[in-house]
């Protein structure tokens, strides 16, 4: 199960005060169970005074093997405690408008 090894992996490298890894993947055409579509939230005291793209690339890093092995796509939130404390939840994913072989 890759959604562990996500969380464990940010807990890890971010001690963050909020984390949510939510398995999207029913949201796209992929077989029932898969584990390929990850939104992850990350609130943390290490984004402080960081830019956007820093935090991201962060992540990336940090779940680079998942990116490269498991993971077909990430929607990465990264926020401060203060900008968490502002909004307290990301926004809502895209629905997927892909199409597959199957469809033709």
């Amino acid at each position: 199960m890759i959604q562990p090894q996500i969380e464990a992996k940010l807990n890890h490298n971010f001690m963050p005060v909020h984390l949510e890894v939510i398995n999207e993947s029913y949201m796209h055409n992929v077989p029932e169970g898969a584990e390929s579509h990850f939104k992850v939230v990350v609130v943390s005291a290490q984004f402080e005074g960081q830019r956007l793209i820093t935090r991201h690339r962060a992540v990336n890093q940090c779940l680079a093997d998942e990116l490269a092995n498991h993971i077909h796509a990430l929607a990465i939130h990264t926020y401060t405690e203060f900008e968490w404390q502002q909004q307290l939840h990301a926004p809502a994913s895209p629905h997927c408008h892909g199409g597959s072989t199957l469809d033709n």
